[in-house]
């Protein structure tokens, strides 16, 4: 496989509207910082509308750009982890299709690292166009992860990011399923450092990350670096066991001086909210005890249908069976 300088990664998922707009500018910028020795790995995650028809439509007119078709929607994260997986640049630039995050950074993150970083990430300073309920919670989520886990993950930063071919070859060898790529990446050190942006609204479409996406996904941030929601159980029953202590002190000294014992309704309320206690503790093993499950599976990370290049650098399409952390 042969090398080249550059490779940009970018998953898609139900992108018709922006494509050609996003092809377009990480094209010019592309070619201004590295001529034509890159290319342009457009991922398809299973899209429901024509996204794939468009990125072989590219493809065709532009020798730089490599499509990748998968076999169904994997999630933004393994899509990513297919990108990486098939680039070959030397560096690799990580970029989303609804250009919230320009690719017009593309040189001052080359410029830090010809100064010898492994990884230059943007840190947001500026959210256009998302709500007021999404920045709260992306606000908490950030900070209450950065409380839990034992690594230093930077804050308000997503996957927009440079990396070294070392800082990629390092990535790809943790074979994970439940990936929070951001955090991989800071859990490999080596020497890291943000750019700070301000980050625009998409330029078409909708989000691709609902409430429900979020949740999950915060969710496999939070289990996927710390094992501190396991320790609750400890801190409850901890808890719950100085409070009994105080509640029979209480009853015995009642007894003792001859007044009746009332708190029927509390007693009730303190029997529903241990067992919502033992049923949440429950809920957290059982969020670790299935990552365990998948993993022991030993299942590929995902399963690439399809891969598209122009006819200038490829005569057919190529089709591969499996691809995958093998």
């Amino acid at each position: 496989m042969t090398a080249i300088r550059l490779s940009v990664v970018v998953p898609c998922y139900n992108e018709e509207e922006g494509l050609k707009e996003l092809h377009q500018r990480v094209t010019a910028v592309c070619r201004e910082t590295m001529g034509f020795d890159y290319e342009l790995v457009l991922i398809n995650d299973g899209s429901k509308d024509s996204t794939w028809q468009q990125m072989c439509e590219l493809s065709t007119l532009d020798p730089n750009i490599v499509a990748i078709n998968l076999s169904r929607n994997h999630g933004h994260q393994l899509a990513l982890s297919a990108g990486l997986q098939m680039c070959r640049g030397e560096r690799v630039f990580v970029l989303d299709a609804d250009l919230q995050d320009p690719p017009e950074l593309l040189p001052k993150m080359m410029e830090k690292m010809d100064q010898g970083c492994e990884v230059v990430f943007g840190q947001r300073i500026k959210r256009e166009g998302e709500t007021a309920f999404k920045k709260a919670s992306a606000h908490f989520f950030y900070r209450l992860l950065d409380r839990l886990v034992d690594i230093d993950i930077p804050t308000d930063t997503g996957d927009f990011r440079l990396m070294s071919r070392r800082a990629v070859e390092l990535l790809n060898s943790m074979p994970e399923h439940h990936r929070f790529i951001r955090g991989m990446v800071s859990w490999i050190g080596l020497r890291q450092e943000a750019l700070p942006y301000e980050r625009a609204a998409r330029f078409a479409g909708e989000t691709k990350y609902p409430l429900s996406k979020m949740i999950k996904f915060a969710i496999d941030a939070i289990t996927g670096f710390s094992v501190r929601p396991l320790r609750m159980a400890s801190y409850f029953g901890i808890g719950f066991g100085v409070a009994t202590l105080g509640l029979l002190l209480y009853v015995l000294i009642h007894y003792f001086t001859g007044n009746s014992v009332d708190g029927w309704t509390s007693l009730a309320v303190i029997m529903l909210a241990l067992g919502s206690i033992q049923l949440f503790v429950a809920g957290v093993m059982g969020e670790y005890m299935g990552r365990l499950y998948m993993e022991a599976k030993g299942r590929p990370l995902f399963i690439i249908q399809e891969v598209y290049t122009s006819p200038a650098t490829a005569s057919s399409s190529q089709h591969v069976e499996t691809a995958a952390n093998e």
